[in-house]
């Protein structure tokens, strides 16, 4: 629809797009123990033997598709027109290096490990590690570029890869070095100076034993062990969580189950992410949806930063998804980009069926300016559905309805099941079905410890019943159980819900916070501010107008927000933007990692008022 829909009245655009999901059939059952179980009962189809079998499949029926498709690297270090890889290229790509695997005997015991981001080699390796039945391991680029590869050299321990691959081996050289051993295979994309770094192009001009590679695929069964994504370590050393391929093809039997599908098969859809490969998201359910539309996936080299997001939206003018995930953090900096840019508005709806944010709370004010956009675009509201998962059980709740506030995690997917367990005055999500996690990689007591005694994984998170009248309603969040703790009074504070409460309360000008208190007598928060609406407010009122405003929305907030454990006395806005870890690779803010670094920020706040916006 052409922008002047936007002259319309907004009371005749109420009617939302149709959303492609199905509508809940729920069970719950609520137990004496005082724990609720609740599931779906869509059927499940049957699974496909293997990722592999899934990749050969499409590669049949649309051999010169675009599988992947991403930026070249110009010589001016500048991003130019797409390079593309097709289906029949993958397949015929990842066989070749499956077989020099298998060539040189890696097996199940070791690892072939990726320390870069996205590529059209990576994703090969990915198939060719599984087709050989050797466990492919994405590490987050920030264990091989931050730091002093601690949890590179940890994660290395646990996997004892004999293969390991970086796009540019002369950027990742010192992390390689952290690492390597003489007997490992170590691979780039192009030629780097380490002449024992062997290209992927090299690799490819082996023979290969068709025969031998036909024979592993064969003998995949569905626990074999597929993956190991590491978890992000903010409450502790990163964990290799076990990725099995009944896991992987569970999750295209969820959607298969859960999602209508159109023809989009025989026209071939677009899916575009910034996420990194190193999370399930991206990883395991981009990739499976990918490979099982037939569509193309289209890698995203911006960043939902100030000075990167610029790529995301030349990228967004060309490429128009369907349908479009990402984290909270991705959608407030969208809506500021389509409010200044009606063309980027327009391209980005017009195609779309549904948003789907995940790994962390969308604010109401993002949320809403949101459906102002799409009824501005298209006259009608976007269906806005929330995800949640970790890295142990993949998607595990959706809203099968679009959602009118934030909040809302949803039902659970078709094969897993939801427990809300009681753990002192809150309930505990846990899960068990088809995609999660058998356990961690060579930690038989980190294992035990997720588990509960029925074998329900323990996420660690804190839900509650939507309507406690009617579980049809879904699971709310009620915060991250491990990030909560006790003012000096003893008073419990959850710091999720409170979070969001805050970040709402203080729209549109601060970005993100943190909440701090921990045996303090009273609560504060740290703040960064949304360097746009920061400026503009300054030019509008004068130097004084954002502590003004700041100092408005805190007592507004402090006047509903009841007892200690709710009310925040002082503010301190952060200069310095979110910097290595205090951000998870899924854009979402790490807050314990946040205030061990910013310890010193924490004394200011708490001991020279006059740095602080002080409230009460």
């Amino acid at each position: 629809m052409p922008s002047g829909a936007a002259d319309r009245p907004e009371q005749v655009l109420a009617d939302y797009a149709p959303l492609p999901i199905r509508p809940p059939r729920v069970e719950a059952v609520r137990r004496e123990d005082g724990s609720i179980l609740i599931r779906q009962h869509h059927a499940l189809p049957d699974p496909w033997p293997s990722i592999p079998a899934l990749l050969i499949d499409r590669a049949r029926r649309y051999p010169d598709r675009a599988l992947l498709a991403k930026r070249r690297r110009e010589a001016d270090g500048s991003l130019g027109d797409w390079a593309t890889l097709t289906y029949g290229d993958a397949l015929e790509r990842a066989r070749r290096i499956a077989s020099a695997l298998l060539r040189r005997d890696i097996g199940p015991d070791v690892s072939v490990m990726v320390l870069s981001g996205p590529s059209a080699d990576h994703l090969v390796l990915s198939f060719a590690a599984q087709m050989a039945r050797v466990p492919y391991v994405p590490v987050s680029p920030n264990f091989s570029l931050l730091g002093d590869f601690a949890r590179l050299r940890h994660a290395a321990a646990l996997c004892r890869p004999k293969v390991l691959f970086a796009d540019d081996a002369d950027a990742f050289a010192d992390a390689i070095a952290a690492i390597r051993t003489p007997d490992m295979l170590v691979l780039a994309s192009s030629a780097a100076a380490d002449e024992s770094i062997v290209t992927i192009d090299r690799l490819l001009t082996e023979v290969v034993d068709e025969a031998a590679v036909a024979v592993s695929i064969a003998a995949i069964t569905p626990d074999t062990h597929a993956k190991t994504i590491f978890t992000s370590g903010s409450t502790g050393r990163p964990k290799a969580v076990i990725q099995t391929q009944r896991m992987l093809t569970g999750i295209i039997q969820q959607h298969d189950a859960l999602y209508y599908h159109d023809d989009e098969k025989d026209d071939g859809a677009a899916y575009m992410s910034w996420l990194t490969w190193s999370h399930v998201g991206a990883n395991n359910v981009l990739v499976g949806d990918v490979l099982n539309d037939g569509a193309t996936f289209y890698v995203d080299d911006g960043r939902p930063i100030p000075g990167q997001f610029g790529e995301t939206i030349r990228n967004l003018h060309e490429i128009h998804p369907r349908e479009f995930g990402s984290a909270p953090v991705f959608f407030a900096h969208l809506a500021s980009a389509m409010e200044a840019d009606s063309r980027l508005r327009d391209g980005f709806f017009s195609r779309l069926r549904y948003l789907a944010y995940a790994t962390a709370g969308l604010s109401q004010d993002v949320f809403d300016r949101l459906q102002r956009l799409a009824v501005q675009a298209t006259g009608r509201r976007i269906p806005i559905v929330s995800k949640y998962g970790t890295t142990e059980t993949q998607g595990t709740l959706l809203t099968c309805w679009p959602i009118e506030h934030i909040g809302a995690l949803g039902l659970p997917f078709p094969g897993v099941t939801i427990k809300l367990a009681p753990v002192g005055t809150r309930y505990e999500i846990r899960v068990k079905g088809n995609t999660v996690t058998p356990g961690y990689l060579r930690d038989p007591e980190a294992t035990a410890a997720a588990l509960d005694e029925e074998g329900f994984y323990r996420t660690g998170d804190a839900g509650v019943l939507t309507d406690p009248e009617d579980p049809a309603q879904g699971v709310s969040f009620d915060g991250r159980i491990s990030e909560n703790f006790k003012l000096g009074s003893g008073t419990w504070v959850s710091v999720g819900s409170l979070r969001i409460d805050l970040i709402e309360a203080l729209a549109p000008l601060v970005h993100d916070l943190v909440i701090t208190g921990e045996n303090r007598d009273y609560l504060g928060a740290l703040v960064w501010l949304r360097e746009d609406e920061a400026r503009a407010l300054q030019s509008r009122a004068g130097q004084g107008a954002i502590a003004d405003h700041l100092l408005a929305a805190v007592r507004t907030h402090n006047a509903s927000a009841g007892g200690s454990s709710r009310r925040i006395a002082r503010l301190l806005v952060l200069e310095l933007p979110p910097q290595g870890d205090e951000v998870a690779d899924k854009g979402y803010i790490n807050q314990r990692e946040v205030l061990r670094r910013r310890a010193e920020a924490v004394e200011r706040l708490y001991s020279r008022p006059d740095d602080a916006v002080l409230v009460a």
